[in-house]
């Protein structure tokens, strides 16, 4: 959240790719290679599914107000730059799975095709890094192991870096090349999935230390 501007930052910075985001508009974060899932999903329920989608393409489509007067007078470069966004909506439905879905009214879906329909939004504003918010919440065990394997994808097939803030720890041990753990707040380990299993710190906070005999 506060690398997206939703929160103000008490201290500190965040930069991205050597610029500071901390003055920057929350609007304006997605311009710079930044897009995210929020953990309570963030959809429109009445709208359909590419509709929802084509929304992560609003900053390459509405940058200008006279973007609309020339859509509505249907001015060719306007149309095209829409099939295009189409073109490319459709492309991120079909790599989370949700192909065909498209004319499909968001409300009434499965929660886990609801999470797609977020993950294809995000995906289809062509970010360098996705920020992911507990994208495992309410999915089965079957769904949970699917998202891990799109992850995957994302990661080497898109080729974009992905952060994840997870509490599954099965998820986070399987799709991770870097873990960093936090315990009310505060880093307590950092290194691979298997530096921080056995990492002492990280034991006890979720463990419990063993008690003396």
């Amino acid at each position: 959240n506060i690398i997206t501007r939703l929160y103000r930052a008490d201290s500190g910075d965040v930069r991205f790719r050597g610029r500071s985001l901390l003055r920057i508009p929350a609007h304006e974060i997605v311009n710079l290679g930044i897009a995210r899932t929020f953990q309570n999903l963030e959809l429109c329920t009445r709208m359909t599914v590419l509709d929802n989608v084509l929304l992560g393409c609003h900053h390459k489509l509405a940058t200008n107000p006279a973007y609309f007067l020339l859509a509505g007078l249907g001015w060719p470069g306007v149309g095209g730059r829409e099939r295009r966004a189409v073109a490319e909506a459709e492309e991120m439905l079909e790599f989370v799975g949700l192909s065909g879905f498209g004319n499909r009214v968001v409300q009434g879906l499965p929660f886990g095709a609801l999470k797609a329909v977020e993950l294809a939004r995000a995906l289809v504003a062509k970010p360098r890094l996705l920020l992911l918010d507990e994208p495992a919440g309410g999915l089965n065990t079957t769904e949970v192991a699917e998202l891990g394997r799109l992850i995957q994808r994302i990661n080497q097939e898109l080729r974009l870096t992905v952060l994840v803030v997870e509490h599954h720890m099965n998820l986070v041990m399987a799709i991770s090349d870097k873990v960093v753990v936090l315990d009310f707040g505060s880093k307590i380990a950092e290194g691979t999935p298997r530096e921080v299993q056995v990492d002492n710190a990280v034991i006890e906070a979720y463990l419990g230390a063993e008690e003396d005999d």
